[in-house]
């Protein structure tokens, strides 16, 4: 049907030329004016329709009369067909059955300068010639349409491999369903998830990893390097290497992460060859929490150790007072173990008197034990007014342990060992009171370039004295982050390292003005603030 359509309109331009042609010869015109029309234009429509191989062109005058025709007989005769077009002057095309059967034609007028109509010229084809055209054509449509046929078959079977291989051999409702299965488990899973591709870029993540993160709506895929994530992190997303519980920094959690490439395998037998990797699955473990419990722990083992040296401790002066007694110097057992006995409870009174909060004073007793047991002197000083109030004591914990540890260490080192704990409150003129936390060590202090370092995950200075991950100081920083404070790093007047926080100060619940001045007196004798001393031969805890 296309194939008979295409050779019909073919036929009918190929008329609509011939005929057009004609009309626009100024001979004909001038012929179609003249006293014998026929006897000029017959002779040269003959010579036209056996050039062009046309079945017939039929001139006439615009009452139908023919003054050319095929057959010399019908001369004379009205022209068969229709003619209003051509004569309203626009070309006409129709298929219409003639003297010489059915035929398709096409008849345009032959006009004069001023525009009228004095003539039309008919030119056609009879449709059992565009039949025998047609029919010509079939081979060359029946190949093109058979080739045509075997290339979508070749492409249909390279399309459907190529698919088999990209989906591992799974069908359409195969992929469904596994895409319903995976959406739910991406979003149902308490470890946060990122799929990154090959080109580094972030292309899905799961609700978890969006709040661990802080991850916006994004537009995905965006590159890893442009995500607002630690810079550890960033380098790890970008390079797509194998990471294995490796633990990173945000400014508010501790995450444990893990990455593999993504890379189809064999293993679910789909026949599917090896492939290059297509992208990482990175996974988030929130393990904020546990470190935090991991620093109470650490207190409460701080205590215990310093329970166990005071029981040892204490243990030798028993041994004494019993000798004293056995020599019969009763009086001078009786003020031993009285002057023995005020001096052990003396710190541990004023550490509860002065801080309010149970695991920080706990943490000042343990401290204060370890560094007697290190030979470090050690003066705790706590402004009456700077209790924890509202402020997360396991943040306060991990800022005032971890910086007291990095000051032991640094400390120890000295020839003469000192580390000084200054907590109080400050009033500025503007703005709200804030906590101020103060470690300062006689220690050999910090170049300026490893100040701003030593904040880092990972980073650490300790290699040379046998240890330290770079982890304390670093979660000393995500602390006060947390809070919303300061920290910051500078040098003592004797060559040391001062540590100092600010943390902003909410109001607070103070114990009453007596309470303190008990407390301040029972050490200085005036009211003022507490200071907690632990050196050798100090307070034994």
């Amino acid at each position: 049907m296309d194939a008979a359509q295409g050779v019909n309109d073919a036929t009918a331009e190929r008329m609509v030329a011939v005929s057009t042609a004609i009309a626009l010869e100024p001979a004909v015109l001038e012929a179609v004016e003249g006293p014998d029309p026929t006897s000029t234009l017959q002779p040269y429509a003959v010579t036209v329709m056996d050039r062009l191989g046309v079945d017939f062109i039929t001139i006439m005058a615009p009452d139908r009369t023919r003054f050319t025709h095929r057959n010399p007989e019908e001369i004379g005769k009205p022209y068969i067909g229709s003619v209003s077009e051509a004569l309203a002057g626009r070309t006409q095309i129709e298929t219409y059955a003639g003297t010489l059967g059915p035929s398709i034609r096409s008849i345009v007028p032959v006009v004069d300068d001023g525009g009228t109509v004095r003539a039309m010229v008919a030119a056609g084809i009879t449709v059992d010639r565009a039949a025998i055209a047609r029919n010509a054509q079939l081979p060359l449509v029946a190949s093109i349409a058979l080739g045509a046929l075997v290339l979508g078959a070749l492409a249909s079977f390279l399309l459907s491999r190529r698919l088999r291989n990209a989906t591992l051999g799974m069908g359409p409702a195969e992929l469904s369903r596994t895409f319903v299965f995976y959406d739910a488990v991406l979003h149902s899973v308490r470890e946060g998830l990122l799929l990154t591709d090959a080109d580094g870029r972030l292309v899905l993540y799961n609700d978890q990893a969006a709040r661990l993160l802080g991850l916006d709506d994004t537009q995905k895929p965006v590159p890893a390097s442009h995500l607002g994530v630690p810079p550890s992190l960033r380098e790890l997303l970008a390079s797509g290497r194998t990471a294995h519980d490796e633990v990173h920094l945000t400014d508010s959690r501790v995450l444990v992460v893990n990455q593999e490439p993504a890379v189809p395998s064999t293993a679910a037998g789909r026949g599917v060859h090896p492939q290059a990797a297509l992208g990482t699955v990175t996974t988030l473990r929130d393990h904020t929490e546990i470190k935090a419990l991991t620093g109470q722990v650490e207190t409460m083992r701080t205590l215990t150790d310093a329970l166990r040296s005071q029981t040892h401790e204490h243990a030798n002066r028993l041994h004494t007072i019993v000798s004293l007694v056995e020599l019969g110097r009763s009086a001078d057992a009786l003020d031993f173990a009285t002057r023995d006995l005020q001096q052990s409870q003396r710190l541990t009174d004023e550490v509860v008197r002065a801080v309010d909060e149970p695991f920080i004073a706990a943490l000042l007793l343990g401290k204060a034990a370890q560094a007697h047991e290190r030979g470090i002197e050690l003066t705790s000083t706590v402004s009456p007014d700077a209790q924890a109030g509202s402020l997360n004591p396991v943040d306060l914990v991990t800022i005032i342990g971890n910086l007291l540890d990095n000051a032991f260490d640094e400390a120890a080192v000295s020839e003469e060992p000192r580390v000084l704990l200054t907590v109080r409150r400050v009033a500025p003129e503007t703005g709200a009171p804030r906590l101020e936390i103060v470690v300062e060590d006689s220690g050999n202090g910090l170049p300026d370039s490893e100040k701003a370092k030593v904040f880092e995950f990972g980073y650490t200075t300790k290699d040379a004295k046998g240890g330290g991950r770079g982890v304390g100081l670093a979660l000393v920083r995500q602390a006060v982050q947390r809070f919303g404070g300061a920290l910051d790093v500078t040098d003592t007047d004797d060559g040391g390292a001062r540590f100092s926080v600010r943390l902003p100060y909410p109001a607070l619940e103070r114990p009453s003005a007596p309470a303190q001045a008990d407390v301040a007196a029972a050490r200085t004798g005036a009211a003022g603030p507490t200071e907690l001393q632990a050196a050798d031969g100090g307070a034994g805890t």
